[in-house]
């Protein structure tokens, strides 16, 4: 019942993720990244802290590889979960259980993973992978394009009702975590519209947080 992408760019040093469902909240449960270390995500079956306990081995050098290794070693249940990690330096990982729902597949590539479960057909990951491959545009942009690329190639067999995109950078927290959370329609694009919003406000609020004297006004009402 789900559709990701998890990548990063060895050229800033971001990691993010982008990813799509049924499923209402689905990025709040399924993808996780954390700066100067990489990104994970576990969906199908979903254990949300699955993928935390991924970050948490390759912060202490376990390559991505390894951790998904040991993890799919010592953990109940892991035949119901999908997991995908990648880090900075080494090749992403991928692990789906022998209980992944429907029709799943993935695709890996130099800088990302793609993975589903529950979809329409086994070509959406690669077409994911890529889209990712050959957009241009930052890291938010490449993934957003996937998970519209996976859409078009059939994305999931149900309709998809939720999506999110998150990006970390050199700070402790997300510089991009956006959300939709529940839509009737169209969950991808209306995230798209929500990037197009927030794209050239991103490095605003960045400089909120780490010197507030400099920030910029919004001109809305009560902000001088």
């Amino acid at each position: 019942m789900t559709f990701s992408i998890i990548a990063r760019c060895k050229q800033t040093g971001q990691f993010g993720a982008a990813v799509s469902s049924s499923s209402p909240a689905v990025a709040a449960r399924c993808i996780r990244a954390r700066a100067g270390v990489g990104v994970a995500a576990t969906q199908n079956i979903t254990d949300p802290q699955l993928a935390r306990i991924l970050l948490d081995m390759m912060q202490y050098d376990v390559s991505a590889e390894d951790a998904v290794r040991e993890l799919v070693r010592n953990t109940d249940f892991i035949e119901y979960r999908q997991l995908m990690a990648l880090n900075m330096q080494g090749e992403p990982a991928v692990y789906s259980g022998a209980q992944t729902l429907g029709v799943n597949a993935c695709s890996i590539g130099t800088d990302a993973v793609c993975a589903g479960n529950l979809l329409a057909n086994s070509h959406v990951p690669q077409a994911m992978q890529q889209s990712f491959a050959t957009s241009a545009g930052s890291l938010a942009e490449r993934l957003l394009a996937a998970l519209q690329a996976g859409l078009a190639a059939g994305g999931e067999a149900d309709q998809v009702h939720s999506a999110g995109l998150l990006v970390v950078d050199k700070l402790e927290w997300p510089i991009i975590d956006l959300r939709v959370d529940w839509s009737e329609k169209d969950p991808i694009g209306e995230l798209v519209n929500v990037w197009k919003i927030y794209a050239d406000q991103v490095n605003d609020y960045i400089l909120r947080a780490l010197d507030p004297t400099a920030s910029p006004s919004y001109g809305v009402a009560g902000d001088p």
